[in-house]
C-alpha cells in the first residue's frame, strides 16, 4: 500500500459534465484540495483533452472529478498506455452515476471524498482485462438477448450538430443520401442465451444448456468470481458458482454489460483477472 503522509502535487481533472450538473460541489472540491496540497486544475472540454491532460501529468498525482464514466475512462487510458500499474489514481465522485465508485469504497460526498484524496491510502485492486484490451473494474454481466435494449449508434459527426435541430435534420438527410444502405440484420430473439462458459479451460456450461444470466466480478482472493444461472425447468435451478483466473464465453452474437455500458455483439470473448493491477486512493482503514 502507498500512503500519503506529506502534501502531494495533484493534477485535478474536472469532467465538463460535473461542472455543468453540480458546479457547487466542484467548487467545494477545488477549495478542499487546494487547501491541503499543491494543485493544478485542468478543465477539459471533451475526451481528447482529458486524455492529453492525463498523459501530461508528469509527477503529479491525477485526481479525476466526475461520475463513474470518468473513472473508467482514466483507468482505460492508463491501461492502454501501459502506465496503470505505476500510477496512483484518485477520484472525487460528482454526478448521477456513482454506483461503481461506491462499490469500490470511494466516499460519495464531495468533502469526504476530497479529504480521502489528501489523507487516504493507495490500495491495490484487481481488474478484468479482455482480449480486446478492455477493462472491467466492477462487474461483467451477460443478460438475456432483448432487441429493445439495443440502440443504433449515432452517425459519425452527429454530435457536432446536436444542439441545432434544423442542422441535425439536414445532416442526417445528407448522410442517408450519400452513405450506402447497410444490410439489415435480423434482431436477436428474446429469451435465454445459449453460451459456452469456460473457467481456466474447464467448461462450466455448454451451448446445449440455456442460461438466464452470467456474471463475472474481480474477487477478493486473487481470482475472478463467476456465477451462471441456468434456465429453470420445473423446480428452480441453483446458480453455478466457481472461481478462476481466465473466463471465456462463446456464443452466437451475444452482448455483455460492463462498467462502460453494453458491448457487442461478439461471438467469443476472454477475460483475464489481473491481480493488484491498479491503485485507487481510498479512506484510511480505521484500527
Amino acid at each position: 500500500m502507498a500512503t500519503f503522509a506529506t502534501p502531494d502535487q495533484l493534477l485535478v481533472i474536472i469532467d465538463p459534465v460535473a461542472r455543468r450538473t453540480d458546479g457547487e460541489s466542484v467548487r467545494i472540491v477545488k477549495d478542499v484540495l487546494s487547501a491541503g496540497a499543491t494543485t493544478k486544475v485542468c478543465l477539459p472540454d471533451g475526451p481528447e483533452e482529458f486524455a492529453r491532460a492525463l498523459a501530461r501529468r508528469g509527477s503529479r498525482r491525477p485526481v479525476v472529478v466526475g461520475d463513474d464514466r470518468v473513472l473508467i475512462r482514466a483507468v482505460s487510458l492508463l491501461h492502454r498506455q501501459r502506465e496503470l500499474a505505476g500510477c496512483v489514481l484518485s477520484m472525487v465522485p460528482v454526478g448521477g452515476a456513482l454506483a461503481l465508485a461506491e462499490t469500490l469504497g470511494v466516499p460519495t460526498g464531495a468533502v469526504a471524498a476530497a479529504r480521502a484524496v489528501l489523507d487516504g491510502t493507495g490500495r491495490r485492486l484487481d481488474l478484468l482485462v479482455d482480449d480486446s484490451d478492455g477493462v472491467v473494474l466492477g462487474a461483467l454481466r451477460i443478460p438475456p438477448l432483448v432487441p429493445s435494449e439495443v440502440r443504433p449508434a449515432e452517425p459519425v459527426g452527429a454530435t457536432a450538430v446536436s444542439g441545432r435541430p434544423w442542422l441535425r435534420s439536414t445532416y442526417r438527410s445528407l448522410v442517408r443520401t450519400l452513405a450506402p444502405r447497410p444490410a439489415r440484420l435480423a434482431p436477436a430473439p428474446p429469451g435465454p442465451a445459449r453460451l459456452r462458459v469456460e473457467v481456466d479451460g474447464a467448461t462450466l456450461v455448454d451451448l446445449d444448456q440455456p442460461v438466464e444470466a452470467v456474471s463475472v466480478t474481480p474477487g477478493t482472493a486473487g481470482q475472478a468470481e463467476v456465477e451462471v444461472r441456468p434456465v429453470s425447468v420445473g423446480a428452480e435451478a441453483s446458480p453455478l458458482r466457481v472461481s478462476g483466473h481466465t473466463v471465456t464465453v462463446t456464443g452466437t452474437d451475444f452482448r455483455y454489460r460492463t462498467d462502460a455500458g453494453v458491448t457487442g455483439p461478439v461471438r467469443r470473448r476472454t477475460w483475464t483477472l489481473k491481480q493488484q493491477a491498479w491503485t485507487l486512493t481510498l479512506p484510511p482503514v480505521l484500527p
